[in-house]
């Protein structure tokens, strides 16, 4: 199934998997060349069709480089493309080129946009869940981050997207610093009932 001229086809099936599952090795090709495309529509199908893919199958893993040369861009949206489809294929670097990565991914922590700090939060929770033994340095890097920085507004959600992954990596890994800063974070007045409520869930694991 070429992509030429076809992109809205795909899109347009309205199943996002059916599509991913009939790409071909040359539509990989392509659908990695779009991520650059300045076209917004043609770089967020293609980023679709590659993450549905990334969730079962290894054949965008060889692209790792490609992606990981992309938290380099000058660019805020190729960086976040690049954490977030790293992330996604994670679970198929068996010779563990995340070591090598991470630092990079980590930088993006305090990146310029908002949006791309919390994409590269919840692609560390990815990565965290498939490579347990970076649960230290991902949990460090999250407790360094600086919510004062952040616009008032927004430190609420950001507070519940690192908890969020400090919650499923103290699953695993058992560190009295994540305790404590869970607990500072519910005494700290950034969270309203709703969002508590939230974290207790999910330290219960519900």
């Amino acid at each position: 199934m070429s992509l030429k001229g076809n992109e809205r086809n795909i899109m347009a099936q309205g199943d996002l998997v059916e599509a991913a599952r009939a790409l071909t090795k040359e539509d990989l090709e392509e659908l990695v060349g779009c991520l650059s495309s300045k076209d917004d529509k043609a770089r967020y199908q293609a980023f679709l069709l590659l993450q549905s893919r990334s969730l079962y199958s290894p054949d965008v893993y060889p692209y790792w480089s490609t992606f990981q040369s992309k938290l380099q861009s000058s660019n805020s949206y190729q960086r976040s493309l690049g954490v977030m489809l790293l992330a996604e294929n994670v679970k198929w670097d068996v010779g563990n080129q995340i070591d090598s990565t991470i630092d990079e991914c980590l930088l993006l922590l305090n990146d310029e946009k908002l949006i791309t700090r919390r994409q590269c939060i919840e692609a560390l929770g990815k990565i965290a869940l498939e490579k347990p033994h970076l649960d230290g340095r991902i949990s460090s890097a999250l407790f360094a981050l600086n919510l004062t920085a952040v616009k008032e507004t927004m430190r609420k959600s950001m507070l519940l997207d690192i908890l969020k992954v400090l919650c499923s990596i103290r699953k695993r890994y058992k560190a009295p610093e994540i305790e404590s800063f869970i607990t500072n974070a519910l005494a700290s007045g950034i969270l309203d009932t709703k969002a508590k409520k939230q974290v207790e869930n999910l330290i219960q694991g519900t």
